[in-house]
């Protein structure tokens, strides 16, 4: 069978945004750019990993944006583009794939269906390219001169002429004796560049203006509207109460051991809030509550950690290529005291799926000593998930 890899390119250090993160690591629909170019990939049957070429000091942003996906460590990019596609090419050579995809990693909408095409081309041709024919009319320029203002020059004839895109396909060992040829030469803007320096013959594969670059504030204002279009928002709540009178000095509460004079009794941790808010994600997904997954007569879950049953529920949006947007869930009870613990409680929950803390509202209320947690018999907890999935 044949394999192939995709090499993400992601070493760019441009911030034409204006602030100190590069594009790759902007949020878009709260979820780095990066992320949305490498999803696409992963999930593809035709590609079977993905490398990400980073610059050195982006390890820390480069961790935050890929956590929790299968990918072996990044590779350090060079200078230019070109060097760190090099660079990233020779990290594959003791995989040895068959054909290589490279990617500029701040194209987040690339979809499955073009990648195959590019695939495809390569039987006709060591190397393939996504690209768009150009519709404008195209005019050269003069520089500006003494009165300002720059002056047409002339026009350019459009016949023929197409918006180079990525991904762009090779063979593998084509295109790395390609880019090691080049290492010293000039530099080159893409890889089809370096593959016909090469005398490599490149193919065209007609893409979509969907598959554009993310280059400035303009681009990305662009992009959160498209990917708006592409999904659909759902809201699931989710109810839980358990008894207080466990022998033990706290209870656990949105994963925060708060001290108290007993422990909440359950099979599991008995994590109220955890066990909400793992039914309002089931419920936005339409795929049941904890009780399906999590059965209270499976003696696999006694004693367990409820993060596990948050977290399976959130690999359940994951998994259909949807994001948690926001969390909210309330504690209802008179005693333990709440307040101090909100913001830990809201950092826990954000360590457990991934989630950045401020996408997580942690509130808490009593009944005026009404009722079974006015009576300090147990606690309750009430919780709103929003979450956002392909359309």
């Amino acid at each position: 069978m044949t394999s192939c890899i995709a090499l993400i390119v992601a070493a760019g250090r441009g911030h034409r945004f204006g602030g100190e993160v590069p594009k790759q690591y902007l949020k878009l629909g709260g979820t780095a750019v990066l992320r949305h170019s490498l999803a696409t990939f992963l999930a593809h049957p035709r590609v079977g990993r993905a490398v990400v070429a980073i610059h050195p000091d982006d390890r820390a942003l480069y961790d935050e944006a890929v956590t929790g996906l299968d990918l072996p460590p990044p590779v350090h990019g060079g200078a230019r583009r070109q060097d760190s596609v090099r660079l990233g090419l020779e990290s594959l050579v003791p995989r040895a794939p068959d054909l290589v995809l490279i990617h500029d990693a701040a194209r987040p909408f690339i979809d499955a269906a073009t990648i195959g095409r590019t695939l495809d081309a390569l039987a006709a041709a060591p190397g393939a390219i996504v690209a768009v024919p150009v519709a404008d009319t195209i005019k050269r320029g003069t520089p500006a001169g003494a009165t300002g203002g720059e002056r047409i020059a002339g026009t350019v004839d459009r016949a023929g002429l197409w918006r180079a895109q990525t991904p762009q396909a090779f063979r593998f060992v084509d295109i790395l004796a390609a880019h090691r040829a080049a290492a010293s030469g000039p530099e080159m803007t893409d890889d089809a560049a370096v593959a016909e320096a090469a005398g490599l013959a490149v193919g065209l594969v007609r893409g979509s203006d969907d598959n554009f670059k993310v280059t400035t504030m303009d681009d990305l204002a662009r992009a959160e509207r498209l990917l708006a279009g592409r999904t659909e928002t759902r809201v699931g709540t989710g109810f839980d109460v358990h008894r207080l009178g466990k022998p033990q000095d706290y209870v656990m509460l949105c994963g925060v051991k708060v001290p108290h004079e007993s422990g909440l009794i359950g099979h599991s941790d008995a994590d109220v809030g955890l066990h909400a808010l793992t039914d309002a994600i089931l419920g936005a997904l339409g795929i049941g509550d904890i009780g399906s997954f999590f059965p209270p007569s499976d003696p696999r879950w006694k004693g367990a950690d409820s993060a596990v049953f948050i977290g399976h529920a959130a690999d359940q949006v994951r998994e259909r290529g949807g994001m948690i947007v926001h969390l909210d869930v309330t504690i209802i009870c008179e005693r333990p005291k709440v307040g101090p613990h909100r913001q830990a409680m809201a950092r826990r929950i954000g360590e457990i799926l991934r989630l950045d803390p401020t996408r997580v509202s942690v509130k808490a209320t009593t009944t005026e000593e009404l009722g079974f947690t006015g009576r300090r018999e147990g606690i309750a907890a009430q919780a709103v998930a929003t979450i956002r999935l392909p359309s």
